[in-house]
């Protein structure tokens, strides 16, 4: 009797092996199958900033957000049977969708922090750059607006520059930067300026002083001609159209300088838009607008210090896919372009 007793519990025993064997395995197996990139095809890495304090769902919440992973749910289950739970570190972490859960894992935990890379591009006003380096995780959105609206920056050509919300308009370089991790808005604020007075080095001014127009100015026109040309090639034409029309007492009558005072790039104005009541409008005001309407590059600094030298007074796009323009010094010239270009419009629609 004793004898079967004993073999029955022997082999409960075995039973209860076996199921939870077969349960490790199975458990194993699921684990291994969640352990895979969200999607391969994407391996540009993501900016993310895990904040001192975030449990793991707080971290698989951030990662699903950002697209890095499929769900937030696995990254949790796996991080407990991995006994990652405790182990992560905040930081800031440039991470992939191309990566495994265990790649991803493993990198927050050793707490090696990467500096951020960014691109600027040009052509963007400031609160276009604040809306991207936010969405970048690298700043506070309203904090960074702030600034830019009552920030305190000790720079010799800002002396110069449009009072008011807009004060930093043109100023801050568009460029790629790499950031260290922690930065605050007011650095990397600074960051961009600094870059701008290596760009508009000695030379630069003097140039500028050349032409009879202050850094300002300058940047004004620059930012107009990084607004109204795709082509570089065609900048040098553009800046001398500028300074034809200011010689000859024309309103500049550039789409660009509506567009910012709307907000939004438009392909056609209409009549009222040409009508706004601002000092940016430059239908209605002669002259420049009173500052830049947006960042300018290198490229058209440049085309705005050292303009071709033409007698051309109006240019309109002749190619919308290359951006290419059709320049010329009549009117009557002009209307023809103009009304070719609406023609082939139409017949792409």
């Amino acid at each position: 009797m004793k004898k079967l007793m004993k073999n029955k519990l022997l082999f409960g025993l075995v039973c209860v092996f076996i199921v939870v064997a077969i349960a490790a395995a199975g458990c194993m197996i699921y684990m291994n199958s969640l352990d895979k990139a969200f999607d391969s095809s994407k391996p540009d890495t993501i900016n993310i900033t895990i904040e001192s304090g975030s449990t793991t769902d707080d971290i698989g919440r951030l990662l699903e957000e950002k697209g890095i992973i499929e769900s937030a749910t696995a990254f949790k289950y796996f991080s407990k049977f991995k006994s990652y739970d405790s182990k992560y570190q905040a930081g800031n972490y440039a991470l992939s969708p191309a990566m495994k859960l265990s790649e991803i894992a493993d990198i927050i935990m050793s707490g090696k922090t990467n500096n951020m890379t960014v691109t600027i591009p040009e052509g963007y006003t400031i609160y276009q750059m604040a809306d991207k380096l936010a969405d970048e995780g690298l700043v506070d959105k309203e904090k960074f607006k702030s600034l830019l609206v009552n920030g305190k920056f000790d720079y010799d050509f800002l002396k110069g520059a449009q009072k008011g919300k807009n004060h930093l308009e043109g100023y801050l370089f568009p460029e790629t930067y790499t950031i260290e991790y922690n930065a605050d808005e007011k650095t990397i604020i600074e960051t961009m300026l600094d870059q701008f007075g290596g760009i508009f080095n000695d030379e630069f001014k003097k140039q500028a002083d050349k032409l009879g127009y202050s850094i300002n100015d300058i940047i004004v026109i620059a930012s107009v001609i990084e607004r109204e040309c795709q082509v570089d090639e065609e900048r040098g034409k553009v800046a001398s159209v500028i300074y034809n029309r200011l010689k000859e007492e024309m309103p500049l009558q550039m789409c660009s300088t509506v567009q910012y005072v709307l907000g939004k790039q438009k392909e056609t104005l209409t009549n009222a838009d040409t009508e706004i009541s601002s000092p940016y409008n430059t239908y209605i005001n002669a002259g420049l607008p009173p500052g830049p309407i947006c960042c300018p590059g290198l490229a058209s600094i440049k085309a705005a210090l050292y303009p071709e030298d033409t007698d051309y007074l109006y240019f309109v796009v002749s190619d919308k896919l290359d951006g290419t323009q059709k320049f010329s010094s009549d009117y009557n010239q002009f209307l023809k372009d103009k009304d070719a270009y609406y023609k082939a419009l139409e017949g792409q629609e």
